[in-house]
């Protein structure tokens, strides 16, 4: 499998990896891929399926936006947006990649196709360029979960990187687990080889070092920002207010569970922050950016490591490990097989990466991977109003918490158990195939409708 940590692992904007990091990818490489633009008089956007129906409050408007004048994920600045897409609504054009403008209205120019899927994906889009000759040229993209994107047409993998021969090359987690009892070596150890066959170690670990910085400033701001989230339906940011209270001593909680109370906390504050579309990591994706950041906080101011800085690189690389085995042969797609493909694997890839960083085996990384799936197989992707937010922030809170009592678990045995983490995994792609649509990313069923019908009741 040729995927690196940095692809599960991407810094980017909230409030979706799905919805917001992949348009905006897309939208730029078919103006790169389709260049020079010079002759361009117009540009389309169509969304289709989930991008359409849940993209207003998933902010795909405005990746495609953003896209098309050339942003990137990592490079936007998430307080500049807001005065960005005004200025463009306000001319009423777009300067496409930064460079040619061109008349531009969201009414004609950006179109939701409700009722509509494109063959491949549930989050379809066609872009469209017209020149000055007449002609025009279009391209139909997916964007498949955690920022991923392809082609019409495209293989998993063909996007342009250069193919190498692994020295630990795995499809399944026996493959993996194989490996390590043939050359000893543990999970992160068979990764990092992995990853330096593509870049030095020093960019590796620089790499790593980021991301983990990135990560640790996200729940910092989230737990100094107060304020209600955007998007209508009136949330109040909740994690600043109990952090404070946690730290001042006067919570009106009585439970004996400070750490975990934490680390709930430190994951609400994370996806409050993508909520309000700020700077995450996609980790798998944002919809569960907060579990794996708010865990590895855990590990390293909680577990008292010896040396945090090369455990928290060993708990990155195992954690990759999961998540790559659960994009190749399931999916993190919340549009395809529900809220299982998100916050249940950033809760597994977070249980393993715990492990791996206290030092357990490779059997007990992978039974703390199963027992994070296993334990939401069958989680919808119900969103309130297609926002980030109801009943995302506390799931996220939720899951961090499953993980370390899944890490915990794994690790008080000596890895025997009775479910492989490859059949769970298969589990979760069957059972996202068996799940009707509606409880998938549209916000056409579950807790979406039923809180919508109620409030709609009692106006």
């Amino acid at each position: 499998m040729d995927m690196s940590v940095f692809d599960l692992f991407k810094i980017g904007i909230g409030p979706s990896s799905s919805h917001t990091v992949g348009p905006m990818v897309a939208a730029r490489r078919f103006l790169v891929e389709n260049g020079p633009l010079e002759d361009v008089v117009s540009v389309t956007a169509e969304l289709y399926g989930s991008l359409a129906l849940t993209g207003i409050g998933h902010g795909t408007d405005k990746a495609v936006l953003l896209g098309l004048m050339g942003e990137t994920p990592q490079g936007v600045d998430p307080d500049a947006v807001d005065d960005m897409l005004a200025a463009a609504d306000v001319d009423g054009e777009l300067r496409l990649l930064g460079e040619k403008a061109v008349a531009f209205t969201r009414k004609q120019h950006l179109i939701f196709h409700m009722s509509e899927n494109l063959p491949e994906h549930p989050n379809g889009m066609r872009f469209t360029l017209q020149r000055a000759d007449g002609s025009t040229v279009s391209k139909v993209f997916y964007s498949v979960g955690g920022g991923f994107i392809r082609a019409e047409g495209e293989a998993a993998g063909e996007d342009g990187k250069r193919a190498v021969r692994l020295p630990y090359p795995f499809n399944t987690m026996a493959e993996l687990l194989g490996h390590g009892v043939s050359s000893g070596k543990t999970i992160p150890q068979m990764l990092r080889e992995n990853e330096l066959t593509r870049i030095s170690e020093a960019e590796l670990n620089a790499g790593m070092d980021r991301i983990w910085h990135v990560m640790r400033d996200c729940i910092q701001h989230g737990l100094e920002t107060k304020g209600q989230l955007p998007g209508g339906l009136n949330v109040k940011r909740r994690a600043a207010d109990l952090w404070r209270q946690a730290q001042a001593g006067d919570s009106a909680n009585q439970l004996p569970h400070d750490a975990l109370n934490g680390v709930s906390l430190y994951a609400m504050a994370v996806n409050e922050e993508n909520a309000a579309g700020g700077r995450v990591v996609t980790a798998p994706t944002n919809g569960a950016a907060g579990i794996i950041p708010a865990v590895l906080k855990y590990y390293a101011e909680d577990c008292k490591p010896v040396d945090p800085v090369a455990g928290v690189r060993a708990f990155l690389l195992a954690a990759a490990a999961i998540g790559m085995l659960c994009k190749r042969n399931a999916s993190i797609s919340g549009a395809e097989v529900g809220c299982q493909g998100e916050v249940g694997v950033a809760c597994a890839m977070a249980a393993a990466g715990l492990v791996a960083a206290l030092g357990g085996s490779n059997a007990q990384v992978e039974n703390a991977a199963e027992i994070g799936i296993e334990h939401h197989l069958g989680m919808t992707c119900d969103p309130i109003g297609g926002l980030v937010q109801i009943p995302c922030i506390e799931r996220n809170g939720m899951g961090a918490v499953k993980a370390i009592t899944a890490a915990s678990l794994a690790l008080q045995g000596d890895g025997t158990h009775f479910v492989t983490l490859d059949n769970v995994i298969e589990t979760m792609r069957q059972t996202g195939a068996d799940m009707q649509a509606k409880y998938k990313e549209t916000s056409l069923g579950g807790l979406a409708i039923h809180v919508v019908t109620v409030n709609h009741a009692a106006c």
